[in-house]
Protein backbone atom coordinates (compact mmCIF):
# COMPACT_ATOMS: atom_id res chain seq x y z
CA UNK A 1 0.00 0.00 0.00
CA UNK A 2 1.84 3.41 -1.06
CA UNK A 3 0.03 5.84 0.73
CA UNK A 4 0.20 10.25 1.62
CA UNK A 5 1.59 10.11 5.10
CA UNK A 6 1.67 13.87 5.37
CA UNK A 7 -1.18 14.95 7.38
CA UNK A 8 -2.27 13.08 10.52
CA UNK A 9 -5.79 11.35 9.73
CA UNK A 10 -6.64 9.01 12.35
CA UNK A 11 -8.16 6.59 9.76
CA UNK A 12 -4.84 6.03 7.70
CA UNK A 13 -2.79 5.56 11.41
CA UNK A 14 -5.40 2.72 12.38
CA UNK A 15 -5.17 1.02 8.69
CA UNK A 16 -1.07 1.49 9.37
CA UNK A 17 -1.45 -0.18 12.50
CA UNK A 18 -3.46 -2.82 11.56
CA UNK A 19 -1.22 -4.18 8.62
CA UNK A 20 2.06 -3.71 10.34
CA UNK A 21 1.95 -3.47 14.04
CA UNK A 22 2.16 -0.41 16.35
CA UNK A 23 5.78 1.13 16.88
CA UNK A 24 7.77 -0.66 19.23
CA UNK A 25 7.91 0.62 22.41
CA UNK A 26 10.88 2.70 24.09
CA UNK A 27 12.17 -0.41 25.88
CA UNK A 28 11.97 -2.71 22.83
CA UNK A 29 13.72 -0.30 20.50
CA UNK A 30 16.97 -0.57 23.21
CA UNK A 31 16.35 -4.15 22.65
CA UNK A 32 16.48 -4.26 19.10
CA UNK A 33 19.42 -1.99 19.77
CA UNK A 34 17.10 0.93 16.89
CA UNK A 35 14.45 -0.11 14.91
CA UNK A 36 14.95 2.85 12.00
CA UNK A 37 17.55 2.58 9.19
CA UNK A 38 20.09 5.48 8.19
CA UNK A 39 18.88 7.61 5.39
CA UNK A 40 19.18 5.37 2.03
CA UNK A 41 20.01 6.19 -1.44
CA UNK A 42 17.62 5.15 -3.72
CA UNK A 43 18.89 4.00 -6.80
CA UNK A 44 15.87 2.77 -8.93
CA UNK A 45 12.00 2.20 -8.16
CA UNK A 46 8.73 0.78 -9.93
CA UNK A 47 7.25 3.11 -11.68
CA UNK A 48 4.55 4.33 -9.38
CA UNK A 49 7.04 5.56 -6.95
CA UNK A 50 9.28 6.85 -10.01
CA UNK A 51 6.63 9.09 -10.89
CA UNK A 52 6.26 10.34 -7.14
CA UNK A 53 9.93 11.26 -6.95
CA UNK A 54 10.47 13.00 -10.42
CA UNK A 55 7.84 15.72 -9.08
CA UNK A 56 11.30 17.67 -7.61
CA UNK A 57 15.16 17.93 -8.19
CA UNK A 58 15.90 16.86 -4.35
CA UNK A 59 18.31 14.06 -3.76
CA UNK A 60 15.98 10.48 -3.44
CA UNK A 61 16.49 9.26 -0.49
CA UNK A 62 14.24 7.04 1.78
CA UNK A 63 14.56 5.41 5.31
CA UNK A 64 13.00 1.98 6.69
CA UNK A 65 11.18 1.74 9.81
CA UNK A 66 10.65 -1.80 11.81
CA UNK A 67 7.40 -3.16 13.16
CA UNK A 68 5.97 -5.48 14.72
CA UNK A 69 4.51 -7.85 12.01
CA UNK A 70 6.16 -5.28 8.60
CA UNK A 71 8.12 -2.83 7.66
CA UNK A 72 7.36 1.44 6.45
CA UNK A 73 9.67 2.63 3.99
CA UNK A 74 9.44 6.37 3.85
CA UNK A 75 10.49 9.02 1.32
CA UNK A 76 9.78 12.75 0.43
CA UNK A 77 8.55 14.13 -2.86
CA UNK A 78 7.49 17.72 -3.31
CA UNK A 79 6.49 18.50 0.78
CA UNK A 80 4.71 15.52 0.93
CA UNK A 81 5.92 12.37 2.41
CA UNK A 82 4.99 9.10 1.53
CA UNK A 83 5.20 5.22 2.73
CA UNK A 84 5.17 2.25 1.06
CA UNK A 85 3.39 -0.21 3.96
CA UNK A 86 4.92 -3.78 3.60
CA UNK A 87 3.74 -6.46 5.52
CA UNK A 88 6.26 -9.13 6.71
CA UNK A 89 4.58 -11.83 4.38
CA UNK A 90 5.13 -9.72 1.28
CA UNK A 91 8.20 -8.68 2.06
CA UNK A 92 10.83 -9.56 -0.32
CA UNK A 93 14.69 -8.48 0.59
CA UNK A 94 17.44 -9.05 -2.38
CA UNK A 95 20.57 -8.09 -1.99
CA UNK A 96 22.05 -7.30 -5.54
CA UNK A 97 25.25 -6.60 -6.31
CA UNK A 98 27.32 -5.98 -3.04
CA UNK A 99 26.16 -1.95 -2.86
CA UNK A 100 22.57 -2.62 -3.40
CA UNK A 101 19.41 -3.76 -1.53
CA UNK A 102 15.86 -4.31 -3.29
CA UNK A 103 12.89 -4.29 -1.32
CA UNK A 104 9.75 -5.70 -2.96
CA UNK A 105 6.39 -5.80 -2.63
CA UNK A 106 3.99 -7.32 -5.47
CA UNK A 107 4.48 -4.92 -8.26
CA UNK A 108 6.45 -1.88 -6.32
CA UNK A 109 10.32 -1.80 -5.41
CA UNK A 110 12.32 0.02 -4.16
CA UNK A 111 16.22 -0.37 -4.88
CA UNK A 112 18.74 1.74 -2.47
CA UNK A 113 22.34 1.54 -2.24
CA UNK A 114 24.61 0.14 0.54
CA UNK A 115 27.50 1.54 0.66
CA UNK A 116 27.83 2.04 4.77
CA UNK A 117 28.21 -0.93 7.12
CA UNK A 118 25.72 0.00 9.14
CA UNK A 119 23.06 -0.54 5.90
CA UNK A 120 24.11 -3.93 6.11
CA UNK A 121 23.94 -4.35 9.41
CA UNK A 122 20.49 -3.26 9.30
CA UNK A 123 18.83 -5.37 6.40
CA UNK A 124 19.74 -8.18 8.48
CA UNK A 125 18.23 -7.26 11.44
CA UNK A 126 14.64 -6.85 9.65
CA UNK A 127 15.54 -10.36 7.54
CA UNK A 128 16.47 -12.18 11.14
CA UNK A 129 13.26 -10.21 12.94
CA UNK A 130 10.75 -11.56 10.08
CA UNK A 131 12.59 -14.81 10.30
CA UNK A 132 11.98 -15.05 14.19
CA UNK A 133 8.67 -13.47 14.52
CA UNK A 134 6.16 -14.15 11.00
CA UNK A 135 3.31 -16.32 11.04
CA UNK A 136 3.98 -20.02 10.38
CA UNK A 137 0.63 -20.80 9.04
CA UNK A 138 -2.36 -18.85 7.89
CA UNK A 139 -4.47 -19.42 10.64
CA UNK A 140 -2.04 -17.33 12.76
CA UNK A 141 -2.42 -13.97 10.51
Amino acid sequence: MLINISYNRPALSDKINREVGKPFTLLERVKLKGTGSPKLQITHTSIDIHNLLVLDNNANVCNVEMRNNGIIVMFRSLLETFALIIPYYKLNIYKGRAEEYSIYKDHHFIKVKADKPGIHKYFKKIMDYKSDNAPTQIEDL
